[in-house]
């Protein structure tokens, strides 16, 4: 039988790499797609050695309209899951930041998002199954932790729940993971200093797979790893919105990063 295949953007690292070896464990051919040609290769290799699956690499920075293009071709040749894993954050404050730095964000974080399952979504309703993961982030549903990313995941959630919302009863399923600090490459690309962060809030990139999959399986929407986020998210809806400001201004340092 012809073996399902997931489509994976960012998954040289972190919960991208977290995904990738999970989904090739469980029997899927793989798509990755990622801008560093190396990493791409020697991941695909690892994979084909150690899960046996088939695995095509695509070049791409999704910051880059014709990249995501070449990308969401593929994608409308169909594949059964596509994990939108890419995005990044800077550090520095919005208004000092270059305005290109965050054009470039939105661009992976919000328009690729969109795009790419714009593309996924027609063979998965042809085929009456289909799985979209946007990644999106704590961020997204407590403010304080910066402006650009945290809106761009603000974005994320509120699309994947409408899009939800519209395919009811068609078999496809779009769910956004909203995860907290999780101990991958993110912060020290972007810059970010997480000196201090309490150890109780860091999760594992493996946990983080698990929680999501599982919750794929259970058709939740809006997936949140980690009884400390669980708990954090759902007093933000219940506190006042001030309060919720003040708290993840402490936490997450709200200041620094855009």
């Amino acid at each position: 039988m012809t073996r399902p295949v997931a489509l994976i953007t960012g998954p040289t690292s972190g919960l991208g790499a977290g995904f990738a070896r999970r989904y090739a464990v469980d029997g899927y051919d793989l798509v990755l797609v990622a801008r560093d040609a190396g990493r791409l290769e020697q991941l695909a290799s690892e994979l084909r050695a150690e899960a046996g699956s088939t695995v095509e690499v695509i070049p791409a920075d999704l910051a880059v309209a014709d990249d995501r293009a070449k990308v969401a071709d593929r994608l409308a040749a169909g594949v059964q899951v596509l994990v939108n894993n890419a995005g990044f954050g800077t550090a520095g404050e919005f208004w000092a930041a270059d305005l290109a730095l965050l054009q470039s964000q939105l661009d992976v974080n919000v328009t690729a998002v969109m795009q790419l399952t714009h593309a996924a979504l027609p063979p998965m309703l042809a085929d009456h199954r289909g799985t979209v993961i946007n990644v999106a982030s704590v961020a997204g549903l407590l403010p304080g932790r910066g402006s650009t990313y945290s809106a761009s995941k603000a974005w994320v959630i509120a699309f994947s729940e409408g899009l939800a919302n519209g395919l009811g009863g068609t078999g496809v399923g779009v769910h956004a993971l909203c995860p907290g600090f999780v101990r991958t490459e993110f912060h020290a690309r972007a810059g970010i200093e997480m000196a201090g962060t309490p150890s109780f809030l860091w999760l594992e990139v493996d946990d983080v797979v698990r929680d999501c999959l599982v919750g794929v399986a259970k058709d939740k929407v809006l997936i949140v790893p980690g009884a400390q986020y669980k708990a954090l998210t759902t007093g933000g809806r219940v506190v006042p919105r001030n309060l919720v400001r003040a708290m993840t201004k402490v936490v997450g340092k709200g200041r620094g990063r855009t």
